[in-house]
């Protein structure tokens, strides 16, 4: 396991602040004497600063794929599979499959199949619920489309939540990019949304905990 670049400075400003906090309980402890107090205190001190480091933890996996695959893009929930009308890229009818990632989960993005990078694009949103409804289309949100070597294309989102309030993406228009590559992250909380042509098979479904880099969400066909 390793901790993802973008909680470096975030972990730093937690050490900093619960440092800060631990001197407070020290002099509290002086002049009270409380010890179950103080020791309360650093207990919870630990578990905030715990918190924060696994939340960005990336742990060692093996992407093991066949050409067709679709992997999942993140740890999580699933909390959707329905065919739904996507009408920013497609126009066209799809089924979406959302995977809901709660502040405990891994929250690396991985790309879910391989390909050329067609189509990234950021807006600017509200900040619902990430299993509202809504979300997918009001939040903020990326949205990126690879075009598989079968010409076939999967439209996939990172969905910013009532918590997240950074959504971090790493691929750019014409790139190639392998199944279970990292291509971002959100922080604190939110949820990904894929859009598969109406022929995948989908291997998955409503409840089913998953993990990136690791679940076979289906087949492109």
């Amino acid at each position: 396991m390793k901790i993802h670049r973008e909680g470096y400075l975030i972990i730093f400003i937690a050490i900093v602040l619960l440092s800060v906090i631990h001197v407070g309980n020290y002099f509290l402890y002086q002049a009270l004497g409380w010890m179950w107090l103080y020791i309360l205190l650093i207990v919870g001190e630990l578990t905030m600063l715990y918190l924060v480091i696994q939340f960005f933890r990336i742990p060692n996996r093996t992407c093991v794929f066949e050409d067709n695959d679709i992997i999942c893009p993140a740890d999580g929930k699933i909390v959707v599979i329905e065919e739904v009308e996507e009408s920013e890229y497609f126009n066209d009818k799809r089924i979406q499959i959302s995977v809901f990632m709660s502040p405990l989960n891994v929250h690396a993005n991985y790309n879910p199949i391989s390909g050329v990078i067609k189509y990234v694009k950021y807006h600017k949103g509200l900040f619902l619920v990430a299993w509202h409804p809504k979300s997918s289309t009001d939040n903020e949100r990326t949205t990126v489309v690879t075009e598989h070597a079968s010409g076939k294309e999967v439209l996939f989102r990172q969905v910013a939540g009532a918590v997240a309030r950074r959504i971090c993406y790493y691929v750019h228009p014409n790139q190639k990019v392998i199944t279970g590559e990292e291509y971002g992250f959100i922080k604190f909380g939110s949820r990904i949304d894929l859009f598969l042509p109406l022929d995948s098979t989908i291997n998955v479904k409503i409840g089913d905990i998953v993990q990136g880099r690791i679940t076979k969400i289906g087949n492109l066909n």
